[in-house]
Order: structure tokens, then sequence, then C-alpha cells
């Protein structure tokens, strides 16, 4: 229910900022503002904003696809609604961190987009169920652990190379706080993931 309440809010938000620049400046995640204007709102907000129809569509389908399954997992495990929301959200700021110090001086540089938070949920799918199949390219099912460091090696190379528009380091450390948040919530993850990994 959480997961389409959020991708709900994303969307119209989104659909609103394709012909409102104002509404769309005061959310974007600008570093400079957030820092020296003290807007530190901007490290959520940025995720309820996307370039065009395109970027929005490719985030939220991502979401749906594994949102739904995380938001009933953490039910399962007991982590709870607010676990699942600190996934999430708290995604959304970890993937910001980075360009945040990076960028504070800098009054130019603009990113928007719940790619960073999408990329939590993503891996903490992977986390809790390592061998599960993803489309690599949408077409070809591998098992999440191997999507995983194919993903982060790619976001690491185009992070260096720049150049295309996308921020790649949102997605990379989003993707590690994915990784990271489940263990941190309930440390007994830890053992079982190592048991679905090589026992």
């Amino acid at each position: 229910m959480i997961t389409y309440v959020i991708i709900g809010i994303t969307v119209v938000v989104s659909y609103i900022c394709f012909g409102d620049h104002e509404l769309f400046r005061k959310l974007a995640f600008i570093p400079y503002r957030t820092v020296h204007n003290n807007e530190w709102y901007r490290l959520i907000t940025h995720g309820f904003v996307h370039a065009d129809m395109t970027h929005l569509l490719v985030n939220m389908f991502t979401f749906w696809s594994f949102g739904t399954y995380m938001e009933s997992a953490f039910g399962y495990l007991g982590l709870g609604t607010g676990g699942y929301l600190g996934l999430y959200f708290g995604g959304m700021v970890a993937a910001s961190l980075y360009d945040l110090a990076r960028r504070r001086n800098d009054p130019y540089y603009v990113s928007i987009g719940a790619s960073g938070a999408v990329s939590a949920v993503l891996f903490t799918s992977i986390f809790l169920d390592p061998w599960g199949k993803i489309l690599f390219f949408a077409v070809l099912p591998i098992p999440g652990i191997i999507f995983g460091v194919i993903y982060l090696a790619y976001c690491q190379y185009m992070a260096k190379k720049a150049g295309d528009n996308i921020n790649h380091n949102a997605h990379f450390y989003g993707a590690l706080y994915g990784l990271i948040y489940p263990a941190i919530l309930e440390p007994s993850l830890i053992k079982r993931l190592y048991l679905l990994l090589f026992s």
C-alpha cells in the first residue's frame, strides 16, 4: 500500500513540475542551496521530481516491481512500515550525500529523481534474495547477486566517464545503502545472507 502511495504522489508532483519550472527549482536537489540556504528538505523532495515522462516511468516501474515485494518482506520479517519508509527515504538521502559534499559550492549543479531510493530498494531485494532472478537489460534473467556486481561496477565506470546527465553516483550510493540498511536494522539477516550465498 505504501509503495502505491509513494508512486502516486511522485507521479502527480513530477507531472506538475513538467509544466512549472519554478516549483521544479524549489524541489530539486541543489547542494549549494541546500547547504548555504539551509534548504535540507531538498534531500527528500528531489525524489518526487523527474526530468521527463521516460525518467519518471522507468523509476516508478522499477520501484513498483521491487517495492511491493520489499514492503511485504519487511512486514513478514517484522521490520514494519517504518522500516520500509526508512529504506526508501533513507536511500534517497544517502544517495545525495556524496554530491552534497562535493558540489556544495557549485550553484549550478542540479539533481532530480528517485533513482537513489529505487536503487536502495532494488539492492535490499538482492540482499534478501541474492539468487532471485533480475532481468538484465529487461530481457536476460540473471541472479540478483551477479546483477548487483555488474550494476555497481557500471555505476562507478560511468560516474568517472560522466557526460550523460545521469547521476550515477546517486545510483551507486543508493545501492550501497540498500545493501547495508537491512543488516543494520536486523543484524541476524547477515547470517541469513551468508547461508543463502554459501550453503
